[in-house]
């Protein structure tokens, strides 16, 4: 190990109990809940073996007027889901680390749609929502006095549950709009009682919690708060720097461990394209100051020397980490090795937070094992060794390639990796070089370097195949994976693709990918709906183009709300001075006049652009695979047993998708059953029955 690096495998006391290392895995979701006990012990037991001291759940609701449905969340409800927790607990524990539970309760930012409670706050403020998936009709109640003290005889009795499942640390959910938070914030809670009004008052719900929780379970767990600061920070305060300097300073020795971060997902959990490492500390910079207990926070760290900066200026105690370790279970474990040039950096696309808005298991990028650890048996840094001695050979050197190259050779299989251009990357060659995409290379530099340090690989760049070429190869096994092509087609208004529209100045991602540039004025037309299309908006005005962005969905960039991007989409493209049109189908383009249509009354409206840029239907680019299968008959004489596609040019889709296939496919390399995986069931020990209390 550096030695630089020791501080970061110091033990810190957090009350009763010692994390081992600083490495803390702060809460988040996993999309498993109490339906997949199973998957999420695994998923959470394998950041325990990589190393990290203390692992986290994502949130664990109290009681059922806690209910986020359809939304995943976890329960603390009744002695089935003790059993199903334990299971986690025993796995993390079985590693030495520290298992730790995000109890919550999600006051009036709840919609309780499956409860059917009416949410719980303290004024009877909502969270009026403009994303659909948090949008609800039913308004939260005002609470009594009474209410409080459920909602804290709740907390108390989820604690004790939670001892008994095994967990070391229990947390009070103080932010991002739950319903500590609500009686934090002077814009949620207008009470006149000894709930509102001065922050002293404020503070009472959160401090209660706190007292109540150490009560219960205070001398066998750490107590933590995980409360946000953002918003009380722009807060003036009589007596303090801020409202949030003031409400530390009230709490300040109260907790065992201080767990800080900011008020909304996208500021919170802010992508690489709009917000750098450590973009927390000028808000959370304080806290230490305040408090002599230990201090966790994030800022989607993956560089050691971070790490070391945060502790040693004594901004934080713990580093907290989330994204990281997703994308890398075993960051701690390298960096304590001396392998940091190993890690599989976090690129903060986010896409793990779209799994918890699309209510599935986590994904990720850059890790393709993420939920898989239990149900396929994927484990991040072992894989079976080769079952025959079949050489491989993978067309295309993009994400799929790449990652099918490296699981292949791990596995011990030779391995000729061959891409036409020059370089290596595939579509990333193109869209790093888009604004705020660079950090994305990282799924190419990582693979590309453990590629380039084996020696039963071959790499070939500036290397295009032809049938002949791949049938005098003498290699069994053959993976293309040539990618997608973007085409020009239209869309309709059954929002489906149509038709083409060709002509001049008609341009798709693929021409401007081949150093093709768009004459001005140009109009962006948008119906992929995920980033590339902002991107390469903001690319050209950013050139100094006149661009005007169009799609027929309701924001720019649709997609991005569910990746926490599409607020800072929309500023970006407003500094830049592009001109967004939403609901708009684009019909046609002629003479320098493009003419759009309301996708909901079809009201026509013209606009005079040089160039068009359609980002829209993408389709596999799988020719050689094609004429491969055409000539089947020839395998068996040039000694190859499969032809298949994998990523995008089997199924075009995002980078996460074009990694686990390639993958996948590495993974069933002489293993009939892989497509196979275990299907996970609930704990039900206990018969059905009322909610305890």
């Amino acid at each position: 190990m550096n030695p630089n690096y020791e501080i970061l495998f110091e033990p810190v006391k957090i009350g009763p109990v010692t994390a081992p290392n600083r490495f803390y895995q702060v809460p988040h979701a996993s999309g498993m809940t109490e339906a997949n006990p199973r998957v999420r012990a695994a998923f959470r037991a394998t950041k325990a073996e990589g190393g990290w001291g203390v692992v986290t759940t994502g949130a664990v609701s109290t009681h059922p007027s806690s209910d986020d449905s359809p939304l995943p969340f976890a329960r603390l409800w009744d002695d089935n889901d003790i059993r199903s927790h334990a299971l986690t607990c025993d796995a993390i524990h079985q590693h030495d680390a520290l298992a730790a539970v995000e109890l919550w309760h999600g006051g009036a930012a709840v919609m309780n749609r499956s409860s059917r409670i009416a949410p719980y706050s303290p004024s009877g403020i909502p969270w009026a929502a403009t994303h659909v998936g948090f949008m609800g009709q039913l308004r939260p109640r005002v609470m009594d006095q009474q209410d409080i003290r459920d909602v804290i005889g709740w907390q108390v009795a989820a604690a004790r549950r939670a001892r008994s499942a095994g967990f070391d640390i229990v947390y009070i959910y103080a932010g991002m709009g739950y319903l500590g938070y609500e009686f934090l914030l002077d814009d949620y809670n207008h009470r006149t009682d000894a709930y509102g009004g001065s922050v002293e008052n404020r503070v009472r719900f959160v401090r209660e919690l706190i007292e109540s929780t150490k009560d219960a379970v205070g001398q066998d767990c750490g107590v933590a708060l995980r409360i946000s600061l953002e918003e009380l920070r722009g807060k003036a305060s009589d007596n303090f720097a801020s409202q949030a300097h003031e409400v530390v300073s009230l709490l300040s020795d109260l907790p065992d461990l201080w767990d800080v971060k900011m008020d909304s997902s996208p500021t919170d959990c802010g992508a690489s394209r709009f917000r750098p490492e450590g973009a927390h500390e000028p808000v959370i910079d304080f806290v230490r100051t305040v408090t002599d207990k230990p201090v966790v926070g994030v800022g989607r760290f993956t560089s050691p020397d971070t790490m070391v900066s945060q502790i040693k200026r004594g901004v934080l105690d713990l580093i907290g980490g989330a994204r990281p370790s997703i994308a890398d279970p075993f960051l701690p474990n390298k960096i304590r090795e001396g392998r940091e040039d190993e890690i599989r950096e976090c690129i903060d696309c986010n896409i793990c937070i779209s799994s918890w808005h699309d209510g599935v298991p986590v994904r990720c990028t850059q890790n393709a094992t993420a939920g898989e650890e239990w149900r396929r048996g994927w484990h991040p840094e072992k894989v079976s060794p080769a079952a025959s001695n079949d050489n491989i050979l993978i067309v295309g050197g993009g994400p799929a390639g790449l990652e099918a190259a490296l699981i292949a050779a791990r596995r011990g299989y030779q391995v000729t990796l061959a891409e036409k251009a020059p370089e290596f990357g595939g579509r990333l060659r193109f869209e790093t070089s888009l604004p705020g995409l660079a950090t994305w290379g990282r799924v190419r530099d990582y693979r590309l370097y453990a590629l380039q340090k084996m020696g039963n690989v071959n790499l070939y760049s500036n290397s295009e195949m032809g049938v002949d070429e791949v049938l005098g190869l003498g290699h069994q096994r053959v993976a293309i994976a040539t990618g997608a092509r973007w085409t020009q087609a239209l869309y309709s208004s059954l929002e489906i693709p149509k038709g083409e529209l060709k002509g001049p100045g008609v341009y798709t991602p693929d021409d401007l990918a081949a150093g093709k540039v768009p004459r001005g004025p140009i109009l962006v037309y948008d119906f992929d709906n995920y980033y590339l299309g902002g991107a390469i908006a903001e690319s050209l005005a950013g050139q100094g183009m006149s661009v005007t962005y169009a799609t027929p969905a309701g924001h720019a960039s649709a997609w991005t709300i569910m990746t926490n991007e599409q607020p800072f989409v929309h500023q970006n493209l407003h500094k830049l001075g592009v001109d967004i049109t939403t609901q708009a189908l684009l019909d046609s383009f002629e003479a320098g006049l493009a003419t759009l249509s309301n996708i909901f009354t079809g009201e026509l409206s013209t606009l005079e652009v040089s160039s068009v840029v359609i980002v829209g239907l993408r389709l596999p680019a799988d020719d050689l695979y094609q004429s491969l299968c055409d000539c089947e008959a020839q395998w068996q004489g040039a000694g190859i047993e499969s032809v298949e596609r994998i990523g995008d040019a089997f199924a075009a889709g995002a980078l996460v998708h074009a990694v686990h296939s390639g993958h996948a496919w590495s993974r069933g390399l002489d293993n009939p059953d892989a497509e196979n995986y275990l299907r996970d069931i609930p704990i039900a020990e206990f018969p059905p029955g009322p909610v305890i209390n």
